[in-house]
């Protein structure tokens, strides 16, 4: 399964590189369009046409990486789906260590780069993200894993019909089975093309995760409200006795602070679990693939499928 935003540079080479190293097996590769706008989909549907082993979904406009790939393991027919980028940062043949691992026994593998090639502050930034959430949050995460993973297709699946408010992969595996491990794999620079992970991408990616697979974060903020307005409760009566002063005015808007900063606490709790049962569109909507026989079509904005001709009336003469 190869996700793809604006990849043309590396679409025909990532394919050469995937059939070369792993050709030899049972292989589907389903390319998952997120979107693009720079000819990807041409190379891809032309993919397509001389390799039936290709297949792909193109989506309506860009929803992300995490629709993408959720797209492809939601219809893979193979009983494994490997996540391999478009971008060939991580070789194809390292594929096999992930399949050997795998026959230990997990239903995930997850690749932790070995002398990652990638700018210094993204490599900052995911090492701080790793901290903040495995030591400070205490979310279970697998240590240094990446998108590079083999997941059997029906966890993968499981993981991707729940349709979490706020989706993260590697942090849902772990509330489904603890059956799965991480393993060194190479690394390599891109090549081709422009990285679309920047400061934006990790810092939202950081947020939906710290928001939707913790509770310590809003408790934290809840208890500093409600520590807040303790503290101005008391300052209100120490102005209302004449300790800071009994001016009446500032102890009244000591008051009213109080109250508000509760009320705002309150708020951070309620907000968290209401905000997720709340109705939104699907994670995405596919406008074109070639893969008609396993979509849904609720994923479906537009459905161009014929539709059956209806059976012409029998006219009634007098």
């Amino acid at each position: 399964m190869v996700p793809c935003y604006n990849e043309v540079d590396n679409i025909t080479a990532s394919y050469e590189e995937i059939v070369e190293e792993l050709g030899d097996l049972d292989l589907e590769v389903i390319y998952v369009d997120d979107g693009s706008a720079d000819g990807s989909l041409d190379i891809i549907r032309g993919l397509t046409e001389q390799d039936p082993r290709v297949g792909f979904i193109s989506f309506t406009r860009n929803f992300g990486f995490e629709a993408a790939f959720s797209a492809g393991y939601r219809y893979a027919a193979q009983p494994w789906v490997l996540h391999i980028d478009a971008d060939q940062q991580f070789p194809a043949a390292e594929a096999r260590v992930l399949i050997d691992e795998a026959q230990q026994g997990y239903d995930a593998v997850f690749g932790v780069r070995t002398n990652r090639q990638d700018p210094l502050l993204r490599r900052w930034g995911t090492a701080v993200f790793h901290h903040l959430a495995q030591r400070v949050l205490r979310v279970e995460i697998p240590r240094g894993a990446t998108a590079f993973r083999l997941v059997r297709t029906d966890l993968a699946r499981r993981v991707v019909d729940l349709e979490l408010g706020t989706p993260y992969f590697m942090a849902t595996v772990p509330r489904l089975t603890s059956r799965y491990t991480t393993v060194a794999v190479g690394h390599r620079a891109r090549e081709r093309g422009e990285s679309k992970v920047g400061f934006r991408f990790l810092a939202s990616h950081a947020v939906e995760l710290f928001v939707g697979f913790t509770r310590r974060l809003p408790g934290v903020a809840a208890g500093l409200a409600l520590g807040t307005a303790a503290l101005c409760g008391l300052l209100a009566v120490a102005a209302g006795t004449g300790v800071i002063g009994g001016a009446a005015v500032p102890a009244a808007l000591f008051v009213v602070l109080a109250v508000l900063t509760a009320v705002l606490a309150v708020g951070v709790r309620y907000l968290v679990t209401v905000g997720a049962g709340q109705p939104r569109p699907r994670q995405f909507y596919i406008r074109e693939t070639s893969l008609h026989d396993r979509v849904d079509p609720a994923d479906l904005l537009l459905d161009e499928r014929p539709v059956a001709p209806q059976p012409r009336r029998a006219e009634v003469t007098s």
